[in-house]
C-alpha cells in the first residue's frame, strides 16, 4: 500500500483569526489570464480590457456625480429631480457592476478604488460645493457625451475584433441607458411655460 505523501507544513485549525496578512499580488493591473477558454486571442482580450477600464471609470464617475446631485439639488423642482437623479444613479451603479464584470471575464483587472477612479476618468471633476439646477443638469449632460462617444467607438472596435460579448454589453446596455437618461435629463432644461400658455408664440 502506497505511502502519503508528508507534508512539510502543518495548518492546525484554530478558532483565532488570521490578522494582519500580506502577500503579494495575485496577478498585475493591465494583464488577463490565459486560464479560460473564451476563443478570444490575448492580444483582443488586452485591448478591450484597457478599453472597459476607461468605461468603467467614466462611468463610477458619472454615478457620483448623479449622487452628489441628488444630495445638493434645490429649487421648484427639488423633488423631481432629487427622484430622478437617484434612479439614474441607482442604474449607473448596476452599468459599473455589468463592466466590471465583463473586465473579470475577460481575464483582466478591474479598477475599484476612488484615487485610480480620479487618475483615469476623462470627466471633469465638479466643485465641492452646491450649483444651480441649470448647471447640474449641464454638468451630467457633458458626463454623459464622453461616455456615449467612448461607448460608440469601443461598440465598433469590439465588433471588428469579434468580441461580440463586449459589443453587444456596451450597446444594450451602456449605450440605451445612456440615451435614455440623456433624454430625461434634457427634458428639464426645455424653457417651456409652467402655468399659462405662450399666446404670443400661439398667434405667430
Amino acid at each position: 500500500m502506497a505511502k502519503k505523501p508528508v507534508s512539510t507544513t502543518s495548518h492546525k485549525s484554530s478558532a483565532q483569526p488570521h490578522f494582519s496578512q500580506k502577500a503579494g499580488e495575485l496577478q498585475a493591473f493591465g494583464t488577463v489570464t490565459n486560464t479560460m477558454p473564451l476563443q478570444l486571442e490575448e492580444s483582443v482580450r488586452l485591448e478591450m480590457t484597457e478599453q472597459l477600464n476607461q468605461l468603467l471609470a467614466d462611468t463610477m464617475t458619472l454615478r457620483d456625480l448623479y449622487k452628489k446631485s441628488h444630495w445638493q439639488v434645490s429649487g421648484a423642482t427639488f423633488y423631481q429631480l432629487h427622484l430622478l437623479f437617484d434612479k439614474h444613479y441607482e442604474e449607473q451603479s448596476e452599468l459599473v457592476d455589468t463592466i466590471g464584470e465583463r473586465i473579470q471575464l475577460l481575464g483582466g483587472i478591474s479598477i475599484a478604488m476612488a484615487a485610480d477612479v480620479a487618475e483615469l476618468t476623462r470627466i471633469p471633476r465638479p466643485p465641492k460645493g452646491r450649483e444651480e439646477v441649470p448647471v447640474q443638469l449641464s454638468r451630467l449632460l457633458d458626463a454623459h457625451q464622453v461616455i456615449l462617444s467612448h461607448c460608440r467607438e469601443l461598440a465598433e472596435r469590439a465588433d471588428k475584433l469579434g468580441d461580440d460579448g463586449t459589443n453587444d454589453m456596451v450597446v444594450s446596455d451602456v449605450l440605451r441607458t445612456g440615451e435614455l437618461q440623456v433624454w430625461f435629463v434634457s427634458e428639464h432644461l426645455v424653457e417651456a411655460p409652467l402655468v399659462e400658455a405662450d399666446s404670443e408664440r400661439q398667434s405667430a
